[in-house]
């Protein structure tokens, strides 16, 4: 696996505006983004905004959103080439 770039949690959060994701609430320093599909189907990330995310953090962050978006698509913006 190539080396992930270092994000901080407003990087993180722009990244998953690009796919649709919108700020749904903020508790403290905790961002949940959310995108709601044309079926109705919710899809709930949350990204602590941090000035820099820690590795094993952004790497978690990175799996999570595989749920919803495809390796292709996410690894560009997440890892180095």
């Amino acid at each position: 696996m190539p080396k992930p770039k270092t994000l901080s949690g407003g990087d993180v959060v722009r990244i998953f505006a690009v796919f649709g994701f919108e700020l749904a609430a903020q508790r403290g320093s905790h961002i949940k983004l959310r995108r709601v599909l044309s079926d109705g189907t919710r899809q709930t990330l949350t990204v602590p905004n941090h000035r820099e995310l820690d590795r094993g953090t952004l790497l978690g962050i990175y799996r999570q959103a595989l749920r919803y978006i495809t390796a292709e698509e996410l690894t560009q913006h997440f890892f180095h080439k």
